[in-house]
């Protein structure tokens, strides 16, 4: 094997242990967001970069990752927004990786945390009256793209409320 190709191999090598401890002693947790939670009937607007979802990304139309972010909201149980809301706390309880931060009647704040590399991703859920739905946010503290996590963990997510 050509001497490159070995000090290329250990590069990566070091590389991937660096980022592994990085993730274990939190360097890639990010900072809580503090403006979380739901404000004038709205949660707080999806991020810049094409790592966040909203139900509510359409109420921006000058965001400027508004088709990437829009999801729909979930569908209520039986018309029933808290019955929804604490099935949802639920199912939450059983997601690898969840950590349940607030928990009201009407909202939900989870911490979703990967297992190797500890990034955190911050996840709302509310209880929207007025369009009798749950609004929801998904967003990466840190980085330009998610790779398409926060999408798929809501889809997962959908599936499993309209299974219950």
């Amino acid at each position: 094997m050509p001497k490159f190709l070995q000090w290329l191999g250990i590069g990566v090598a070091v590389l991937a242990a660096l980022l592994w401890v990085a993730g274990q002693i939190g360097l890639l947790a990010g900072t809580p967001p503090s403006e979380l939670g739901v404000r004038n009937g709205k949660l707080v607007r999806p991020l810049e970069t094409p790592n966040s979802v909203s139900s509510q990304a359409g109420l921006w139309p000058d965001h400027p990752q508004r088709e990437y972010a829009d999801i729909a909201p979930l569908a209520l149980l039986r018309g029933d927004g808290p019955a929804t809301i604490a099935r949802l706390k639920t199912l939450l309880a059983t997601e690898p990786g969840a950590t349940l931060i607030d928990s009201r009647a009407d909202y939900l704040y989870v911490q979703y945390t990967t297992r190797v590399l500890k990034f955190v991703d911050d996840v709302e859920f509310w209880f929207d009256p007025g369009n009798k739905v749950i609004q929801v946010r998904s967003a990466s503290r840190i980085g330009r793209s998610d790779l398409g996590t926060n999408r798929q963990r809501i889809e997962a997510l959908r599936q499993r409320l309209s299974a219950s």
